[in-house]
């Protein structure tokens, strides 16, 4: 992508339709073509945009469609949406984006705008003005539990005060005028009379109390001191239903205009934005209030907001509780669909939730019949309503895109967890061939792997490394010379030879010794290619596969069977799509492995053979240094420039060899790059994992244990796992004393 511009087809004005199969077109409105690149912002883009269309750029939502998923729009919101949206393109030189103003908002989005890299699925996104309320779902106003989610400092959504803003309400609002018509109207029950009457006062504008409120009858009246409006309503007799027998109509207070606090109840507010939850699922606390405030006059805080969220979110994912006790039966109906996968599952002594293991068939085949025996291992933060980490083992196909092996989720990140996990991963994926792990060093993962993969080879995660190294040099040096440092450090891992650590090294020693001894005592044998033993074919970082993550980003706040089924699915969605697209393809090698090849070949043919001795040969060439000499063993797959070892592809100099003795390059590729093997990779497919909700009815299926969740989060916001740099922010230096750590004003020096 480096350099190269992508045309954005912008399209406003038209409407989604779901097609047969479930994916989406776009039809009508305008369309126009505007320029972006890797340099490219958002703010320019979105101005351009809006000079285009004639938006405000404040209220425009950009959305596009992943490559081949014409049923999930994915949000851009910052720079990074925009420049991964670039990276999914790929070779591409087109992009269809979606432009939606909220000025003019399309009739198949939401009218409360979803928060950032949300997930919108718009065959779901069509939500009425006012959204439909159970009756059942009413609340007893007077009688009402304190909400349980875990936010700090709590306070009972229905005992917060809000206030009415002024008389001017919405539409959302004015629908419910006459959901209270007067005497003799009846309801099925004291729930729904109750959530008629809710309504009814917000419509009109003032706020009420109960004087009687029981199973019998209700009795209520307006709050304001003197105002004579009042309401009884009770049981008909010889029936089930509720009827209104007395109502005075009349209000003395200031009606719409009253200033006075009425009680939202957590089922109110939770059904105003369940269907809108269910459109935008990262629908924040921030845009609830906005949105309550603006559609129906009612002020929210963020507290309210936030608990009337999680109640919301709850009625239309299920309890997360119970999805914890539906887990055994959840790993038995995985097993029973998908034959062949290793599902494990343990509690601990208190019977509360403690590990997962998940590894479809499907997925530890395609590792074993067409993948690199490379594994890389690494885990992400789950900001649920109950603390949990993902632990993931995921590969390289032959196109070096991301293929999940298996994963587990674990209630912390510890060796206990993680020899727990590498384990089940060896049961899984058990071969004859010596594995390569990319992975960190801490948490316990490093003696992990040496006790369960005792002969594999273990590569340091280059990335952790430079983190640990840049947490140590700061505050001995400045921003400067730990970015040269940092710099040196990667070149050395990269060095294919030792005489280019060597040199790299040594640049890092003429800054600092302590940084050299560093470097050299952080054990250069599990990290710097020119010491590695194992076979990584170029890959250093161990959060290889940004997609698995943003999946796990998108699934983590469900229920966790919930959880599991997205990721599933995902995968199988993902599978289906790649053996699809590779059954195309008619050259020996994957597409992008046959350009390298080519690539090569191409630098090949300026090179000079000399034959030294049996299978040995000479290759010599220029450069901008002068003359270079390489030597090439073809017995023994080897390159003095390392450069074939490395990536598992013949480099220029063996090519050259090649087409002086009248071989074939392509006999001397790894198999893995083959389109045999992709095809291989993904022959099997992941099946669907009915009814992952659906509590247990059968007597014969219920399980022998009651599965509780682990400890609930924190209060607060849950802290994200730290990324790894790549580049070093600037430290805070004085201009007087060159001190780290202050600046001039704050120097104490005379």
């Amino acid at each position: 992508m480096a350099g190269k511009k992508i045309i954005a087809i912008c399209q406003s004005g038209g409407d989604f339709v779901t097609n047969k199969d479930g994916s989406l077109s776009y039809n009508g409105g305008e369309a126009y073509a505007i320029d972006i690149d890797e340099q490219s912002k958002l703010s320019d883009f979105k101005s351009e945009i809006a000079d285009t269309f004639n938006f405000s750029s404040a209220n425009m939502s950009i959305k596009y469609f992943l490559p081949g998923n014409k049923k999930t729009l994915i949000t851009i919101s910052k720079d990074k949406d925009l420049q991964r949206m670039l990276n999914f393109v790929g070779e591409s030189s087109t992009v269809d984006v979606f432009v939606v103003s909220e000025e003019a908002t399309a009739p198949n989005f939401s009218n409360m705008p979803a928060s950032r890299s949300s997930r919108t699925t718009i065959s779901e996104a069509v939500v009425p003005v006012v959204a439909p309320v159970n009756a059942a779902a009413g609340i007893n106003d007077d009688d009402i539990d304190q909400l349980d989610v875990g936010m700090p400092n709590e306070t009972p959504l229905d005992c917060m005060p809000i206030n009415m803003i002024d008389g001017r309400h919405h539409k959302a609002a004015q629908v419910w005028e006459n959901t209270i018509t007067g005497v003799d109207q009846r309801f099925n029950s004291f729930n729904e009379f109750r959530e008629a009457l809710h309504k009814y006062s917000i419509a009109h504008g003032f706020a009420y109390r109960y004087k009687k409120n029981d199973s019998h009858r209700v009795t209520v009246k307006c709050k304001a001191q003197g105002c004579p409006w009042r309401i009884y309503a009770s049981r008909l007799s010889t029936t089930q239903l509720i009827c209104i027998k007395r109502m005075n109509t009349t209000h003395t207070c200031e009606g719409a205009a009253v200033k006075a606090g009425y009680r939202a109840t957590k089922g109110w507010v939770g059904s105003i934005i369940k269907e809108k939850l269910k459109a935008s699922p990262n629908y924040r606390p921030k845009d609830i209030a906005d949105d309550i405030k603006r559609e129906y006059g009612i002020q929210l805080n963020y507290s309210q907001a936030w608990r009337a969220k999680e109640i919301a979110r709850e009625q239309l994912q299920g309890s997360f509780k119970e999805a914890y006790n539906l887990l055994p039966f959840f790993c038995e109906k995985i097993k029973e669909t998908n034959p062949g996968s290793i599902v494990t599952f343990n509690t601990k002594d208190d019977s509360s939730f403690h590990r997962l293991f998940v590894s479809f068939h499907a997925s530890n085949t395609g590792f074993l019949q067409g993948c690199r025996p490379l594994i890389f291992l690494d885990s992400t933060t789950l900001n649920s309503k109950y603390q949990g980490m993902l632990l993931a083992a995921t590969t390289a196909d032959a196109e070096d895109g991301i293929f999940p092996v298996a994963f587990a989720i674990v209630d912390e990140e510890n060796e206990d967890n993680w020899t727990w996990f590498l384990r089940e991963l060896k049961s899984a994926v058990s071969t004859s061939s010596q594995l390569t792990f990319v992975a960190d060093f801490q948490n316990g993962l490093k003696r992990a792997l040496a006790d369960v993969f005792d002969t594999c080879y273990h590569s340091y995660c280059l990335r952790h490394l430079a983190d640990e190294l840049n947490r140590d040099l700061k505050g001995q040096f400045s921003h400067e010379a730990r970015r040269f440092m940092i710099n040196d450090f990667y070149t050395a891992a990269r060095a294919p030879r030792h005489d280019g650590f060597q040199r790299a090294a040594e640049s890092i020693k003429s800054i600092s010794p302590e940084a050299y001894d560093w470097v050299i005592q952080s054990e250069p044998e599990h990290w710097a290619n020119a010491f590695f033993g194992g076979a990584r074919y170029n890959h250093m970082i161990s959060s290889f596969g940004e997609e698995f993550y943003c999946w796990v980003s998108e699934a983590r706040e469900f229920p966790i069977t919930q959880m599991i089924d997205v990721l599933r699915g995902k995968m199988m969605e993902s599978i289906y799509k790649r053996r699809v697209d590779s059954s195309q393809w008619m050259t020996t090698l994957t597409p992008s492995n046959e350009e390298k090849l080519q690539k090569e070949t191409a630098m090949a043919r300026s090179l000079q053979v000399l034959l030294t001795q049996g299978s040995i040969f000479e290759v010599r060439g220029e450069c901008v240094e002068g003359t270079f000499v390489e030597v090439v063993n073809i017995d023994n797959w080897d390159c003095s420039c390392k450069g074939w070892q490395l990536t598992g592809l013949p480099c220029c100099h063996a090519i050259a060899v090649f087409e002086c003795i009248g071989r074939s390059s392509y006999d001397y590729c790894s198999r893995y790059f083959t389109t045999e093997c992709y095809c291989l990779t993904y022959s099997e497919s992941i099946h669907p994992v009915p009814n992952v909700d659906r509590p247990i009815e059968d007597e014969s299926l219920e399980v022998a244990v009651t599965v509780t969740p682990p400890t609930k989060r924190p209060p607060g916001r849950p802290k994200k796992k730290q990324e790894p740099i790549d580049l070093i922010k600037r430290q805070l230096q004085c201009s007087k004393c060159k001190g780290l750590g202050h600046n001039k004003k704050t120097c104490k020096e005379p």
